[in-house]
């Protein structure tokens, strides 16, 4: 039995935390009154003659203190840093050599139908324009410019370009999403801060607000020149052929239908080209892309069936 004020202190404690001590009493021996409220007076739990200690204790965790990091901690931080630092060092992810190969592969792009406009006849006066007020320069490259009768101008050069591009992100779809989504950012990136470069240095328009203008208006036709070609590509040579007589030939009615089909074919033959190009060899995909030259000289031949019906016409001699 416990006396009075044991039984008191224990009715304080809540119900599951006083049961095991109520029990212990119960169970206990009656010792002498002298000794019954023994541990009133002090506070040592070994100095209780009729406290029952479990012969196996629970065993404590230990607390790690704030400042130290366990093994296991510490064996996976080291690991996450070097698959971090292997990540970040690999060609594919790596956002230096990204920029880097892309800066090449841009300028490649840019160089096919480039053009510069001589200071001398700008400030001469005897600077040619197109009948919208486009500018036309020097041609540096003849092959885009003799071979489909584009003028050297900003709009041709802009879209020449563009169309390599386009041939570039269809080939690094085939990429990891965050590969890809790298690859084309750094792509288009250099597109647009050369254009603006271009704008100002060889057009000569100091005007800021003006050239945002521009760019903006230049955007949004890549944009819509994605969705176009994706469409033709998808769906046949009749609507690509629709969608670069719109852009690149700006939907002339004078366009020669042999080198709307040159371009079609040269796309095409890309394409299948960049496709079988591994990851590893990206930095020189614009150097497996086909002469537009030969595409040209294809144009020319006709097919077996179409041969039999061009004779059959007078056309050519079957």
């Amino acid at each position: 039995m416990a006396c009075r004020s044991c039984s008191t202190s224990l009715g304080r404690l809540p119900k599951r935390i006083a049961a095991p001590l109520r029990q212990n009493f119960l169970d206990v021996t009656p010792l002498p009154a002298s000794s019954r409220c023994a541990f009133s007076t002090t506070s040592s739990a070994a100095t209780l003659p009729f406290a029952t200690i479990p012969a196996n204790p629970p065993s404590r965790i230990a607390r790690r203190a704030l400042h130290t990091t366990s093994p296991q901690q510490k064996f996976n931080l080291k690991e996450m840093l070097f698959d971090r630092v292997r990540e970040s060092l690999s060609t594919g992810n790596n956002t230096y050599y990204i920029y880097r190969v892309t800066e090449d592969l841009y300028k490649a792009c840019a160089a096919q139908a480039d053009y510069t406009i001589e200071a001398a006849d700008r400030k001469a006066g005897t600077l040619q324009t197109t009948e919208d007020g486009e500018e036309i320069g020097t041609s540096k490259t003849e092959t885009w410019h003799k071979e489909l009768g584009l003028l050297p101008t900003f709009s041709t050069w802009a879209h020449v370009s563009m169309l390599h591009m386009y041939l570039l992100v269809v080939r690094f779809r085939c990429l990891e999403p965050a590969a890809q989504q790298a690859w084309q950012s750094q792509l288009v990136n250099h597109f647009f801060h050369q254009a603006e470069a271009k704008m100002e240095d060889v057009h000569d328009l100091s005007s800021r607000m003006i050239r945002q203008t521009y760019l903006k208006d230049l955007f949004v036709q890549w944009r819509g020149l994605i969705l176009a070609y994706d469409e033709g590509i998808v769906k046949g040579d009749a609507v690509l052929a629709s969608a670069v007589w719109r852009n690149l030939f700006k939907a002339r009615e004078d366009v020669d239908v042999r080198a709307l089909a040159a371009v079609v074919a040269w796309m095409r033959s890309g394409l299948r080209e960049l496709g079988e190009l591994a990851d590893e060899d990206l930095a020189s995909a614009i150097k497996v892309l086909p002469g537009l030259k030969v595409q040209s000289a294809m144009v020319d031949v006709p097919t077996a069936s179409m041969r039999t019906a061009f004779g059959q016409a007078g056309i050519i001699s079957s």
